[in-house]
């Protein structure tokens, strides 16, 4: 009997809802199972552990338990039998107004699933079997590597390796050509992973090497035969891993390529509910959750795009207005933006200060609390970091108290011989400056260039001179092709 753990992250409950057309019947027979739980379950693009329960029925005396679902919003994809003990399962294919009868021995599972009325899953099971083989034959493969002598057996193993590899392969692309447009021919489809032609390539000039050829080409293909039309494969493992490697590690990772490439996904999606819903629900969370500098400009175009037209069905109201007043707080200070005015009181001489007033190369405005632990730990090595380099960039610094009493601050500010830089606090607490620099946690810091346009945030002392280089370059370059032209 097969039993794999399934720990905090098998929800059993609707964690979202699929919408499709007419349901299923299922009669399940498992002699020697009786008064207990069986759970019919499911993925949502996510592999395992995590799957979503959508059905349960009860065991008879004789090991007999019926599924009868009449259900509009029933699709279809990888199904599970999940048993009470939320450890034994075996997978098999659902789709819309199915009526399958399944028959299993407990004591052999994943083993020995029978079918009747579903000849999809009578292959599948034919499917199952051949990765049984075929993992077997990779573990042999793999002991004969370890027990390798000489590089020349060593090569012989890869090349028999690589064999069955293609094994696999062509036996998915049968399936697909004898099966087109089946549950089972799409789920192989979006497994396909682009096969970069072998060769040499040149660039247009015919002459020079394509170094970046097969980056490309594999980008290019990597979705033409993940059919984003069939909602079915919501209902799979696949898509969250999919969409983690073409964003995080074949999308450059700038604002403008993650907009382009999450406009090119959700129209791929457009027109179904499940898939459209998870790949706007997962863009969005990945750039929220990203520590790439610049992501919340992402977040704040797929909202105002996407959430803020009525794509995000699946919200309420409520959920919705947090979204919107989360991307209405950071738009204002996205990198490319002319950075808001702050006028505050100077702590040490009571002058009123405009940042925007500032003048210099850059400047960098320091948003920290004398009481906060990270800001004492951050702000002298910040303050190195300035004496060392950044100073002779012509960086000014503005900083900005979050809280504090003056006699609190003042003393943060001499004890880190500070006086040099513009210091200023809020006591009256008028400033709007928490709202206009999304100010949640301190230190916060910013980086403006000579006209106060938003260059770097949530930087630190680590990063802030090699983003003023990156700067430097990038006018260099532009200098350097207007004088070209």
């Amino acid at each position: 009997m097969k039993k794999i753990a399934l720990i905090a992250t098998l929800f059993i409950g609707l964690a979202f809802r699929s919408e499709a057309r007419q349901g299923y019947k299922i009669h399940l027979k498992m002699p020697g199972v009786k008064d207990s739980m069986v759970f019919l379950a499911h993925y949502y693009g996510k592999p395992l552990p995590t799957i979503y329960k959508r059905d349960s029925a009860r065991f008879d005396k004789n090991g007999n338990a019926e599924f009868n679902a009449v259900d509009s919003t029933f699709v279809g994809g990888i199904y599970m039998m999940l048993l009470s003990d939320k450890k034994t399962y075996f997978e098999f294919l659902l789709n819309s107004n199915d009526d399958i009868t399944i028959t299993a021995n407990v004591d052999k599972l994943p083993d020995g699933v029978k079918f009747k009325n579903s000849d999809e899953n009578v292959r599948f099971q034919g499917y199952v079997d051949f990765l049984k083989q075929y993992g077997k034959g990779q573990e042999a493969l793999k002991k004969e590597l370890e027990d390798s002598k000489t590089a020349a057996d060593s090569a012989a193993v890869r090349k028999k390796a690589g064999k069955t590899a293609k094994d696999l392969t062509n036996y998915r692309h049968d399936y697909v050509a004898k099966y087109p447009n089946t549950l089972l021919a799409n789920i192989f489809n979006a497994l396909e992973v682009p096969q970069v032609p072998e060769g040499d390539h040149f660039l247009e000039d015919g002459k020079t090497k394509d170094s970046t050829f097969a980056y490309h080409y594999y980008k290019t293909h990597y979705w033409d035969l993940f059919n984003y039309q069939d909602d079915r494969l919501i209902h799979t493992p696949i898509l969250d891993g999919k969409l983690d490697e073409y964003m995080n590690k074949l999308v450059l990772p700038w604002p403008d390529s993650v907009e382009h490439e999450s406009d090119v996904l959700l129209k791929k999606a457009r027109g179904t509910k499940d898939l459209f819903k998870y790949t706007l629900w997962w863009l969005t969370r990945n750039v929220e959750n990203s520590k790439v500098m610049g992501m919340d400009e992402v977040f704040v175009y797929l909202v105002e795009n996407y959430y803020m037209k009525g794509d995000a069905f699946w919200l309420t109201n409520e959920e919705l207005t947090k979204y919107q007043d989360r991307a209405m707080k950071i738009a204002p200070n996205v990198i490319g933006n002319v950075a808001p005015e702050i006028k505050l009181p100077n702590v040490l001489n009571k002058k009123e200060e405009s940042m925007q007033g500032i003048k210099g190369n850059y400047t960098l405005v320091v948003f920290y609390s004398p009481d906060c632990g990270h800001c004492q730990h951050e702000i002298p090595l910040l303050d190195s970091v300035y004496e060392a380099a950044l100073k002779a960039k012509g960086v000014k610094i503005y900083t900005v108290a979050t809280e504090g009493d003056e006699k609190k601050i003042a003393e943060f500010l001499t004890k880190h011989k500070l006086e040099k830089w513009t210091n200023t606090w809020d006591p009256e607490h008028v400033g709007d400056w928490r709202s206009k620099y999304d100010v949640y946690s301190t230190p916060t810091i910013y980086l403006m260039d000579d006209k106060k346009i938003i260059r770097g945030k949530r930087l630190d002392h680590t990063n802030i001179l090699s983003v003023i280089e990156m700067q430097e370059r990038k006018a260099k370059d532009k200098a350097n092709k207007e004088k070209n032209k």
